[in-house]
C-alpha cells in the first residue's frame, strides 16, 4: 500500500511540477534533518517499546494504551512518509531533466536527499509499528 502512494504521488507531482516548475519557490532543503530526526526519534521508541514489552530486565512495563498510542503515531508516519516521499520523487524526476542547469541541479540533490529522508521515516515507522506488536505465548507456538 505505502509503495503504491509513493509511486501515484510521485506521478501526480511529476505532471504538475512539469506543468508549474517555473512558478515554484525555491525548495527548501529543511526537509531533510526534519524527516532524519523523527525516523530517528521513531526509530529509538519502537527500540525502547520492544524492550519495554519483551520485560528485558531494567525496564518498566508499559502500559497499552501508550502502545496503541505509538502504532498510530507510526501508521500516521508511514502513509505521511510515503505521501511526502512521492512529492519529492516527483520533483527529483522532472529537475533530473534539467540537471544542465544550475537552480534545477540544486534542487535535484534537494528532492534526493528529502526523498531518502522520508524512506528513512517510513522504514522507522514501520519497525515502530512492528515493535508495538504483542510478542505470541509461547504455548501457542507448540506444533499440535
Amino acid at each position: 500500500m505505502l509503495v503504491g502512494i509513493v509511486v501515484v504521488v510521485t506521478l501526480v507531482t511529476f505532471v504538475l511540477v512539469r506543468q508549474f516548475y517555473s512558478a515554484l519557490p525555491v525548495m527548501p532543503w529543511t526537509a531533510i534533518p526534519t524527516a532524519l530526526l523523527l525516523a530517528i526519534g521513531e526509530a529509538y521508541s519502537g527500540w525502547m517499546t520492544k524492550a519495554r514489552i519483551d520485560r528485558r530486565p531494567g525496564t518498566k512495563p508499559v502500559e497499552p494504551l501508550a502502545v496503541a498510542r505509538l502504532a498510530a503515531l507510526a501508521k500516521a508516519s508511514a502513509y505521511a512518509g510515503a505521501a511526502f516521499g512521492g512529492i519529492f520523487a516527483g520533483f527529483a524526476l522532472h529537475t533530473v531533466q534539467l540537471f544542465t542547469r544550475e537552480t534545477p541541479r540544486t534542487e535535484f540533490f534537494v528532492a534526493t536527499g528529502s526523498f531518502l529522508a522520508f524512506v528513512a521515516l517510513v522504514g522507522a515507522a514501520l519497525f515502530l509499528e512492528n515493535s508495538c506488536r504483542i510478542p505470541k505465548d509461547p504455548e501457542d507456538q507448540r506444533p499440535r
